[in-house]
């Protein structure tokens, strides 16, 4: 094997969604191999043998959204660009993905050609983010408020689930992390988008921008 070779990951926890993207960027943008990955273990097995140029993570991953990953692997792998693709299409997902280090975000709906035409952007060295004005660049750190939990009119507990919450770990994993039932989180967590008066994780996201919790 060639370590040298220009080549990319791809983790979707659809294989065949990942398989297909693997293939396109084969086929049509020049890379000599790319690897279809479904969970983060095998994502970590294969950076142990090379670093890609080009890593496309799914936003949205079995153990909740990607940003977790994200953050290690722009510490780690700096010079690797990473693309972001979602079925979603909120703009805070993109400035979210942006401001921790992701080369680009890319809609799964968008065409082949847009798709071909961002992968070649990102190998330049670039950035694509449909909403670029209003993105922080990776270069550039951003200045988040601080801002407790009461005075979001949130408990201490709920404060600690809420920050869990906005790093994108899903419920099981929070629950894990306090040494509380799964259910009891869920409870914490929609006492949270009442109090916030939001009705989705990402809305949560959105309303916090800018802000960090204490």
């Amino acid at each position: 094997m060639n370590t040298n070779a220009p080549h990319a990951i791809v983790i979707d926890d659809h294989p065949l969604v990942a398989r297909g993207i693997a293939n396109f960027l084969t086929s049509h943008c020049h890379f000599e191999q790319a690897h279809a990955v479904s969970n983060v273990a095998t994502l970590w097995q294969q950076l142990q043998h090379h670093t890609p140029q080009l890593i496309v993570l799914d936003f949205w991953l079995p153990e909740g959204t990607s940003l977790p990953l994200l953050k290690q692997l722009h510490e780690q792998y700096p010079k690797t660009a990473v693309l972001i693709i979602s079925a979603d299409d909120d703009a805070a997902i993109q400035n979210k993905v942006c401001t921790m280090g992701a080369s680009g975000f890319i809609h799964k709906q968008e065409s082949p050609d847009v798709f071909a035409q961002v992968v070649a952007t990102l190998l330049m060295g670039k950035t694509w983010f449909q909403s670029s004005a209003d993105c922080i660049q990776r270069n550039v750190q951003p200045k988040e408020i601080p801002v407790t939990a009461a005075e979001l009119g949130l408990t201490a507990r709920q404060g600690e689930v809420l920050i869990m919450v906005l790093m994108g770990l899903p419920n099981k994993r929070i629950a894990q992390k306090l040494s509380l039932s799964e259910q009891t989180v869920k409870e914490h967590v929609t006492c949270i988008l009442e109090r916030l008066q939001v009705k989705t994780r990402i809305e949560i996201i959105t309303k916090l921008r800018g802000r960090r919790v204490e």
